[in-house]
């Protein structure tokens, strides 16, 4: 045995020993690192053809792993496709600062459209207070209503901003952009740059110099920042792990689309980017042929010579999906719009596409990250399963032979994506936010490709009552029966029916089903969503606040906040009803004491408009949403495992 362990020890030893001593930043590093990983990824794939499979015949061993093989043929071929990205990466920063520095003392006039069709008012008036209160020097705020709200004309109107809306929904929100792009075309001045809001995402209030900072070079059509979220996503939140996970979006944000930048393949994800309007006007305003219109936005820049490039920089804050139905919602419609990308004139494919080589091998990249990669995750449950009940071999191999030639690949790609990804990317945590949404992403490939029109853009819902716990028992049902299966089969083999053939054969089946097992239980876990009792997130702090009562002016210790009210720890709390003055990141925000603690007092916010636009600005300028350097696995490990016996 410890022979054909010992690649896997001499792999982990070396990682070990060298990654210390590696940049993250350096090209030459991540190239070494992903290299390696593709060399013995093609090792393991070269035994995997020319030993493990069965005989050419009409068997159920050659009739089931033949096309298993070829499932894990293009899933690996999209693994080394996604090492190749990552290979690279590039932080802009540095040059932003530079650039931004020399904006002329009149800065080019820049429209901020604020997207919306069915939010509820609190989030969108975080919203609107945010935009109105960036630093920049010359913009104008819209309200694009696709809901036709006569309250949102008016709020809109009380918080400085104007709005516009129009007679019908056609084309969603690409057509709502295109309605007001229209608009503003009209204007005795117009624009210069357009900047994109989803509906729940509040600027900070350098967005928009930072970003035009970015835009020095007249080539830039595109400048897209990354979506993080003030609330956690449903997986974090149901598996109790916010505190030591980050959301799943973050590996996408943070780690992959610096990597794309530095190939010259970033492309715009909608919320939280800055177009240029004569290029957006130049490609008759956004393209309405996908659901992911700001994918394909970019593509039809490309074909014009406008690049989109990617500032790693956290300007805004957003709402992650706050359910799972939400969550598995957006990912599909994410799906589809790449799959209508695919069979348009934008394809990797097309002929009338003009797009470079490296253009259409990152959509065929994208596609793989969707299609190869969700693909496999069905057959990777059933093929254990075949052997267990039926003696139906896919893989004619056993365990220790399988150890031998893909446990080092397992071991070097593990540690070369936790280190590249500083710990975002843990094998386990990213199988289970896979199949959450594999049966969406499975179905969204297939409609997708045979049929890519005549789709509707599926609205992500945010807000609503999320007080009470719900189980999303269609899918529980799903990985619930997926997990008893797996429990029977191995019950069935090893305990009912064994077989002498288990002991050569068993074990990697064995091995295969144990590690579905913990991934299925987790998943159903997951389903089960947990309550979210507070309509603000608030977050806990430890910074010392100048306060106020009126006759006393003195320094009291800031516990948490939130944009509705914060708790302070003091010894000589302000009486009940006392109004108070929080001095809170340069900002005055008056407040009522309206309970006492043990250790001090909790305030509620005043709720009229002054001091809630004083609220959500000093909110959302301060670093209160936690920003995740790196991720251990330990903390992760027993944070689910205490939600598991919890």
């Amino acid at each position: 045995m410890m022979a054909h362990l010992a690649p896997a020890f001499l792999a982990l030893g070396v990682c070990i020993a060298i990654l210390p001593l590696l940049r993250r930043e350096s090209v030459f590093a991540r190239s070494l690192m992903t290299g390696i990983s593709i060399i013995l990824m093609a090792r393991y794939f070269y035994w995997r053809v020319t030993q493990s499979l069965p005989e050419a015949a009409m068997t159920a061993d050659f009739l089931i792993g033949y096309p298993f093989m070829l499932v894990e043929a293009t899933s690996l071929i999209g693994v080394a496709f996604s090492l190749l990205v990552l290979s690279r990466t590039i932080d802009r920063s540095a040059d932003v600062t530079a650039a931004a520095a020399k904006l002329r003392e009149r800065p080019p006039l820049i429209d901020v459209f604020i997207c919306t069709y069915n939010e509820e008012r609190p989030i969108l008036e975080r919203t609107i207070i945010g935009a109105t209160g960036m630093t920049y020097g010359n913009y104008r705020v819209w309200v694009l209503d696709d809901g036709r709200r006569p309250w949102l004309k008016d709020l809109s109107e009380e918080l400085g901003c104007r709005y516009l809306t129009r007679p019908d929904n056609h084309h969603a929100k690409a057509g709502n952009i295109n309605h007001a792009l229209q608009h503003v075309g009209l204007l005795e001045e117009q624009p210069q740059f357009i900047a994109i809001l989803d509906a729940d995402f509040v600027t900070k209030p350098e967005f928009l110099t930072r970003t035009m900072g970015a835009m020095s070079d007249d080539s830039v059509g595109v400048v897209q920042t990354p979506q993080h979220f003030i609330n956690p996503d449903p997986i974090q939140t149901n598996l109790a792990a916010s505190e030591v996970w980050p959301d799943e979006q973050r590996f996408f944000f943070d780690i992959l689309m610096p990597a794309k930048d530095a190939w010259g393949v970033a492309f715009c994800c909608g919320t939280s980017s800055i177009i240029r309007y004569s290029s957006l006007i130049r490609i008759g305003g956004f393209p309405t042929d996908s659901v992911t219109e700001d994918y394909l936005l970019s593509l039809r820049l490309k074909e014009h010579g406008f690049r989109t490039v990617y500032l790693n920089e956290r300007l805004t804050l957003g709402l992650a999906p706050e359910g799972l139905k939400e969550y598995i919602t957006q990912r599909g419609r994410w799906c589809l719009g790449l799959m209508q990308i695919l069979r348009g004139r934008s394809g990797p494919f097309s002929t009338r596409s003009r797009l470079s080589v490296i253009d259409r091998l990152s959509l065929l990249d994208a596609f793989l990250g969707w299609a190869a990669v969700y693909g496999i995750k069905i057959p990777g449950l059933i093929v254990p399963w075949l052997f267990l009940f039926f003696g139906i071999k896919a893989v004619h191999a056993d365990l220790f032979e399988l150890l031998e030639y893909f446990l080092p690949f397992y071991v070097w790609h593990g540690f070369t994506m936790a280190w590249i990804s500083r710990g975002r990317a843990l094998a386990i945590m990213t199988d289970v936010s896979q199949y959450i949404v594999a049966p969406a992403i499975i179905k969204a490939v297939i409609t997708g490709l045979v049929r890519p029109k005549g789709h509707k853009f599926k609205v992500t819902a945010k807000g609503g009552d999320r007080n009470r716990r719900f189980v999303e028992w269609p899918l529980l049902r799903i990985y619930g029966t997926a997990l008893a299966i797996t429990l029977a089969a191995i019950a069935y083999a090893f305990l009912v029916h064994p077989r002498g053939e288990n002991i050569a054969y068993g074990g990697l089946a064995l091995a295969w089903s144990l590690y579905n097992c913990v991934v299925l239980a987790l998943v159903c876990f997951v389903c089960i969503e947990q309550p979210r009792h507070r309509k603000a997130e608030r977050f806990t702090r430890d910074e010392t606040i100048l306060i106020d009562d009126g006759s006393d002016s003195r320094l009291s210790r800031l516990a948490d906040i939130s944009i509705t009210g914060a708790r302070f720890v003091d010894e000589a709390p302000p009486s009940l009803g006392a109004t108070i003055n929080c001095h809170v990141y340069g900002r005055n925000i008056t407040a009522t004491v309206v309970r006492r603690t043990d250790d001090g007092f909790a305030v509620r916010f005043d709720d009229s408009v002054g001091t809630r636009v004083q609220a959500v600005r000093a909110f959302y300028a301060g670093e209160y949403v936690r920003s995740f350097r790196g991720v251990r696995a330990t903390p992760v490990g027993k944070a689910v495992l205490m939600r598991m016996l919890g």
